[in-house]
């Protein structure tokens, strides 16, 4: 007895299976096709984020470096007060000294108004400037640093009264009478997308509340 091996003609695909293939290749392409286009289209975004953090870094670093005192400058017992109700000329949002640029003397001279983002680091034309006056990214012959203009970019201050700071029982809270400490947003946009734009917040506390220029 034997058994007869049955022979099996070879099989290609189908033209069913051949279309299918294809359509299937085809997304695939497409997909890939589309997030090259949508890097190369925004790949400059990162760079200007970037840029944008590191304005709002710079920015910020100057209003909490600024003093932070019970009175201004102009007061005769700024130095030995025990609090601001003590001043004569007492620091407030609101109060800046007459002529005075940045960087200003004091944190609260940062804005005019608590609670409204304000372009305080603008110039007449809307454009932020350093504390020189030169607008960001331009040297002092005047000529743009890098291959793009930092002009584009806006940023704003806001000054807020906090209402409670620190540990329990331990809280410093602060209003437009006893001043003792800041909430200071600086926001940078830097597109016209509604996500284009960095926002930090930092606190400023009034530890040495004699120290005046």
């Amino acid at each position: 007895m034997f058994s007869r091996r049955v022979s099996r003609r070879a099989r290609g695909v189908t033209i069913i299976e051949l279309i299918v293939f294809m359509m299937i290749m085809g997304v695939a392409a497409a997909g890939i096709i589309g997030v090259i286009n949508l890097s190369n289209s925004q790949s400059a975004e990162p760079l200007r984020r970037k840029q944008a953090l590191m304005i709002a870094e710079a920015l910020m670093e100057e209003v909490q470096l600024a003093r932070f005192s019970f009175c201004t400058p102009a007061d005769p017992n700024a130095d030995t007060v025990a609090n601001q109700a003590a001043c004569a000329f007492p620091v407030q949002i609101g109060a800046r000294a007459g002529g005075a640029t940045r960087p200003y003397g004091n944190v609260a001279e940062y804005a005019t108004v608590a609670g409204t983002p304000q372009s305080t680091f603008a110039n007449v034309d809307g454009v932020d400037i350093d504390i020189n006056g030169r607008p960001l990214g331009v040297d002092s012959s005047g000529n743009t640093m890098g291959r793009a203009s930092l002009a584009p970019i806006r940023s704003t201050v806001t000054l807020n009264y906090v209402g409670a700071l620190g540990p329990a029982g331990a809280t410093v809270a602060s209003g437009a009478g006893a001043l003792n400490a800041l909430q200071i947003t600086i926001v940078t946009t830097y597109g016209t997308g509604a996500n284009d734009f960095v926002r930090l917040d930092g606190y400023r506390t009034r530890y040495a509340p004699n120290l005046v220029p």
